[in-house]
């Protein structure tokens, strides 16, 4: 039996190789995986001792070879296949190893230049992968170090089953498939929207279930060539359980929220809606302010903070019970204080793993295919609203109304928030009538509605959510615009002397 052994990650490959060897399987190797079998004390041959010809080009070519490929590719099952290979004295190959240069990782790395990448593109691991797939009853080919146990068990009990070969073969085309997406990424440049798109997905690890416990669900961490990886996929377990289904799209939203504040920020998350909302330089406070939002909502739900958790913060948190909490990190008592709940799992978010300030596509799944789009990020004109009513927003409005309006922002459509003092006072989301989301949030808000400003997501069609926001107490409303009934909105707001601005820019969550 022949191998080609040549692999860029050399995880167990010398206890696999010397497995090999005491099965008398012949290993034919190249360059580094040659080297680190020689010194770890195994008899390896060359590549070259196969193709009868040296390495070339810096090792561009080495393995591009009729005597390589042919020795792959022929079907032991033809006999003229077997007939030729004997003509051309060549000797099968009955065993690919290989895995690829780690394309994603090398152009990640800072000051990596186009010819650093370049050199980094593989062309004889990926030819002889696919060869060995192609012909994968008769070869087997191993591309995850993961696989070597299972394939040294199975030649020393010489059972290699055509469904075990076909899962490597399977393995192997999709290493190769990612590989080749990373390229591709990397050398896309000025459009968003290619005619042809593929994502490069890696597998965690299962979860439990997916939203229901009969939905069978996994968690996979895109990459992208250029790019570390980032996002809520990198948030590291502290303490608790693993993290649900549910407990990834609702920490995602969560982190989402308080990430978009500057300022210190608590928000309280159910069904990746926030129920509680509050910026103040005492977290204390902010977190006191965001559970009254909703605190029957808040009992199961998601904490996240955009700072350092303390103790003192810990102690309040403490007192309710939640699923999940997110935060820029713990201190040790605070991480001790909460770590005893042995239910409630515990999340930080490494500043590394924040999102890039450059536009990110993102992807909603519909029956049969994907809908892509630039991730919903501020834009700068949306800050600079327009006065549209008789009376102009009070300083206390102004902050209050961009506040209501970045919380709006993360809230399912129809979205309706009642803010003040920088504190979400009631939300009303996902509702088909808009007036219905504002009666909800004026009902969450209760006795604590007058005073307070709106945040619509989008437009306001009729001038009746304004005379329900009138009655409730709102004293300013900040909304996109744009609706043929714009005229109305804003003569009932100034016969209600309310202060109403326009900022241009919609911001719909389905």
């Amino acid at each position: 039996m022949r191998a080609i052994l040549s692999v860029s990650n050399k995880a167990g490959l010398v206890d696999f190789a010397r497995q090999l060897q005491d099965m008398k399987v012949d290993i034919f190797s190249t360059g580094g995986t040659r080297k680190s079998l020689i010194e770890a004390g195994l008899k390896v041959r060359g590549v070259s001792d196969i193709t009868g010809f040296p390495e070339i080009l810096d090792g561009r070519v080495k393995t591009l070879h009729p005597h390589v490929h042919g020795g792959i590719l022929a079907r032991r099952d033809l006999e003229q296949h077997m007939r030729e290979l004997e003509k051309h004295k060549i000797t099968p190959i009955d065993m690919v190893v290989v895995n690829l240069y780690p394309f994603v990782e090398t152009v990640a790395r800072a000051g990596v230049t186009l010819e650093d990448a370049l050199e980094n593109i593989d062309i004889g691991g990926p030819t002889m992968i696919r060869a060995a797939a192609k012909n994968f009853p008769h070869v087997l080919i191993v591309v995850d170090p993961a696989d070597y146990g299972a394939v040294a068990e199975k030649l020393k009990e010489g059972k290699i089953d055509l469904p075990f070969r076909k899962r490597l073969a399977q393995k192997a085309f999709q290493h190769v498939a990612l590989y080749d997406t990373a390229i591709s990424q990397y050398l896309l440049e000025g459009e968003s929207f290619p005619s042809g798109l593929t994502l490069s997905l890696e597998k965690a690890y299962n979860l439990r279930y997916g939203e229901n416990p009969h939905q069978p669900a996994a968690l996979y961490v895109e990459k992208v060539a250029g790019r570390k990886p980032w996002g809520i996929t990198q948030a590291k377990r502290e303490s608790g359980p693993e993290l649900s289904f549910n407990n990834f799209l609702d920490l995602d939203s969560a982190w989402n929220v308080v990430s978009d504040f500057e300022e210190p920020a608590v928000a309280v998350i159910k069904h990746t809606n926030p129920c509680g909302l509050c910026c103040n330089n005492d977290l204390v406070e902010a977190y006191r302010r965001a559970l009254a939002g909703d605190p029957i909502a808040a009992y199961g739900g998601v904490v996240a903070v955009n700072r350092v958790m303390d103790i003192a913060l810990a102690t309040e948190v403490d007192k309710t019970h939640y699923d999940a909490i997110i935060t820029a990190g713990y201190t040790e008592e605070a991480l001790k204080l909460l770590g005893r709940k042995k239910s409630l799992r515990l999340v930080s978010f490494p500043q590394a793993a924040r999102a890039p300030q450059e536009r990110l596509i993102e992807f909603r799944t519909i029956t049969g295919g994907f809908l892509a789009q630039m991730k919903d990020f501020f834009t700068e004109e949306e800050f600079k609203p327009k006065v549209v009513s008789k009376r102009q927003p009070t300083a206390r409005e102004w902050d209050d109304l961009f506040f209501a309006w970045k919380a709006v922002k993360h809230i399912k459509s129809n979205g309706i928030t009642l803010a003040k003092d920088r504190t979400l006072m009631g939300m009303g989301a996902g509702q088909p009538n808009r007036s219905v989301s504002c009666r909800i949030a004026l009902e969450r808000a209760g006795e604590r509605s007058p005073g307070c400003v709106l945040g619509s997501d989008a437009f306001i069609p009729f001038p009746d959510t304004v005379e329900l926001a009138a009655k409730g107490g709102v004293t300013a409303i900040i909304q996109v615009g744009g609706s043929i009934r714009d005229k109305e909105a804003i003569e009932a707001a100034d016969s209600h002397n309310m202060a109403m601005v326009l900022t241009g820019v919609r911001h719909f969550r389905h």
